[in-house]
């Protein structure tokens, strides 16, 4: 029985490797699926369970935006990996709450966190696939036909997605700052009818 050829065999000298097409695109990997997990173990665990799917299904992979295909494991992958989990944990997150002080400006830090948080907030507020969009593109940095093979959509759907989600991001910021300290309370079914995402 013939057993076919490991990802990274070098009788396939004119083919990718799995090391050349998933490796470097682990951090973004772990980026997409910390925004969707929300909790970095469940994060690190996904990408890992991912990673091991990329490297089964590696002969499948025929070429192309490797990137892409990947991002594309790692989101089904987390959806997999959600509905595994029905009691989601917030960890103790000892930098936050320890009494050490910090050696930098406290004013510089204490304006750091406020933006970091209000963006941070503002994100978790959108719905699920608009603020899916935004990581990938914004901060992962990925092109329209990258997000649109990631995503597994057209690549109009795309564009129309992300210009609905910016603007709900924008929404949301300027709420923020309309009421300091406050979280609006929109339910999460007006909040997807302000952002129907097809």
């Amino acid at each position: 029985m013939n057993s076919p050829a490991s990802p990274s065999d070098p009788s396939r000298p004119n083919e990718e490797t799995f090391e050349s097409v998933v490796l470097p695109h682990l951090p973004a990997g772990y980026r997409l699926a910390r925004w969707i997990t929300q909790n970095d173990h469940d994060a690190e665990d996904v990408v890992q369970e991912a990673s091991l799917r990329a490297l089964r299904y590696f002969r499948t992979f025929t070429g192309g935006n490797g990137r892409a295909w990947f991002l594309r494991i790692v989101r089904n992958t987390c959806y997999d990996w959600r509905g595994r989990q029905q009691y989601p944990t917030d960890l103790f997150d000892e930098e936050r709450h320890s009494d050490c002080a910090p050696s930098a400006n406290p004013e510089m830090l204490l304006r750091q966190t406020d933006a970091a948080a209000a963006i941070e907030r503002a994100l978790d507020g959108l719905p699920r696939r608009a603020r899916e969009v935004l990581v990938l593109r914004e901060i992962d940095g990925l092109s329209y036909r990258e997000l649109a093979d990631a995503m597994d959509m057209p690549m109009g759907t795309v564009m129309s997605s992300l210009s609905r989600a910016r603007h709900a991001f924008r929404g949301a910021l300027s709420g923020q700052r309309e009421k300091p300290g406050r979280r609006t309370t929109a339910s999460s079914e007006q909040q997807e009818r302000d952002v129907v995402l097809v």
